[in-house]
């Protein structure tokens, strides 16, 4: 299965696993809380789901690559303890607490949350040593002779041994107590995701055109050549990082991310196209409805790759106005609510403890994505400025409360400003997309990309879109439509069959 579904699965189980009963202890007891074992090829995103499954479902995370530990730090260290059975004294050997069981209780402290997965990776590449540990970890939820605390899950991860050679198999009585779940490189699946993570859009136009170019894994003669999805995401970041320094991406430095000399040639020469074009058809100015004919005839007469990545590129543009209209919307929301309080207790001093207090339960829980904690920490410094405000200006009461209304307009009339720019963008889009391409496959493919992202899902829900609507329809009347023939076709295959 895909790693969408994946997540899904292991979001069910930890919802399942954390149901309580009416005494309060949990509805399937701790011996049959089976382990979710993940097996798929490295760098498909195993460890990102099990970040964002803990961010969604409110409980904790403790991540360990187990390869990179001992035995000793695994089980514990051995210790001489003298008991006594039977009216004698025997000296009995017993161990320190495991690192890793030490890291959950940690984890607990450091949160408050009781509840939480424990999450090994690279479970079966493990040395000869620390092999029966992982069996013994996976059977019976035990490091050495100390549990998982109740409440905390296992999920484990694993390579198949086409991609390792140090993998071990697991034996029956290990199979037979474990939840597997298989996984495999899926690029419509990770695309979803790469919008909300803000992928370079050069890599995701690019992607568009190659999408065999997604995950390779290959053995040559000059030894092994890989893509990964890991290394598409790093490239992204440094990517970002080499347009705020003026530093050109040759083949040499994709290729550091890139294991596969062919892709990353193709990517670095891609890229040079990719500047070109937004130079060319000016696509930053087309969200302002600022393009011409020119521009327009020759993306007419384009090769289909170029019309694409032209596509593509408007795109991305236009989540970036998503995004920001979404993270503006976000902050008013959430600076609103406290304001809200502000007005109810006619105090402001207490509206900025309740907001510092649940931020600060949130990010100490880490369960705060990276844009999350953007829009809190922008609500932190507005209340402090209003408080400033107020002392400078030396207003207290009602007096106070318009003070501050009037400022939050200012906020609230931003969030507009920002919706519209980015409703204006789409319509400028649209009527781009309509003079170069009409309802052509092109505009499916500009439809689909706003049906894929998930700040596009979320403006078009909130704002109505009238050529968002007409031709989504139409695309998936054309989805049913060829749905309907594949049926057909099949029913008609096997009365054929059954004639025979």
């Amino acid at each position: 299965m895909d790693i969408k579904r994946a997540k899904q699965e292991i979001m069910d189980a930890v919802k399942a696993y954390l149901i309580r009963d009416e005494e309060g202890g949990y509805l399937i007891p701790a011996i049959r809380q089976r382990p979710v074992l993940l097996m798929g090829p490295p760098g498909i995103g195993k460890t990102q789901i099990m970040e964002q499954i803990a961010r969604e479902c409110k409980i904790g995370l403790v991540a360990y690559t187990i390869t990179h530990h001992t035995r000793q730090s695994a089980v514990g260290l051995p210790f001489i303890r003298e008991k006594s059975f039977g009216g004698k004294t025997f000296s009995v050997t017993e161990y320190t607490m495991s690192e890793i069981i030490a890291a959950v209780y940690e984890k607990m402290e450091r949160t408050g949350l009781s509840e939480g997965i424990l999450f090994i990776d690279e479970i079966n590449c493990v040395s000869e040593t620390l092999a029966p540990t992982m069996l013994q970890f996976l059977q019976c939820k035990t490091f050495g002779n100390q549990k998982v605390p109740e409440g905390w899950l296992i999920v484990a991860a694993g390579n198949p041994p086409e991609y390792n050679k140090s993998v071990r198999e697991f034996d029956t009585v290990t199979l037979d107590r474990i939840k597997m779940i298989e996984v495999e490189a899926d690029y419509n699946v990770w695309r979803e995701y790469a919008y909300q993570a803000g992928i370079h859009p050069a890599i995701l136009s690019y992607l568009e055109l190659r999408k065999e170019d997604f995950y390779r894994m290959e053995t040559t003669v000059d030894g092994k050549m890989f893509v990964t999805a890991r290394g598409w995401e790093d490239l992204s970041q440094f990517l970002y990082a080499c347009g705020m320094i003026g530093k050109k991406a040759d083949r040499e430095v994709v290729h550091q991310y890139i294991r596969h000399w062919k892709t990353a040639k193709d990517f670095a020469n891609y890229l040079e196209l990719y500047e070109k074009y937004k130079k060319d058809y000016g696509l930053d100015r087309i969200v302002e409805g600022i393009y011409t004919e020119t521009a327009v005839e020759r993306v007419k007469c384009a090769p289909f790759d170029e019309k694409l990545s032209v596509v593509g590129m408007l795109a991305g543009k236009l989540n970036e106005l998503f995004r920001n209209a979404y993270a503006e919307d976000a902050y008013t929301e959430r600076l609103f609510e406290y304001l809200k309080q502000y007005k109810a207790y006619r105090n402001l001093e207490e509206a900025i403890r309740q907001e510092q207090s649940d931020y600060e339960k949130l990010r100490k829980a880490e369960l705060l994505s990276k844009l999350d904690n953007q829009i809190w920490r922008r609500v932190t410094d507005t209340l402090e400025q209003y408080r400033q405000m107020l002392q400078k200006e030396h207003l207290e009461g009602e007096e106070a409360f318009e003070r501050v209304r009037e400022e939050f307009q200012k906020a609230a009339a931003r969030r507009e400003e920002l919706t519209d720019r980015a409703a204006e963008g789409l319509e400028h889009g649209f009527d781009f997309m309509e003079a170069a391409f009409g309802g052509s496959q092109e505009m499916v493919s500009f439809v689909t990309e706003l049906n894929t992202g998930c700040y596009s899902i979320w403006f078009l829900r909130e704002n109505d879109c009238d050529r968002y609507y007409k031709y989504n329809k139409s695309l998936l009347f054309d989805e049913k439509q060829e749905a309907i023939l594949e049926r057909l076709d099949a029913v008609e295959n096997e009365l054929n069959r059954g004639l025979k």
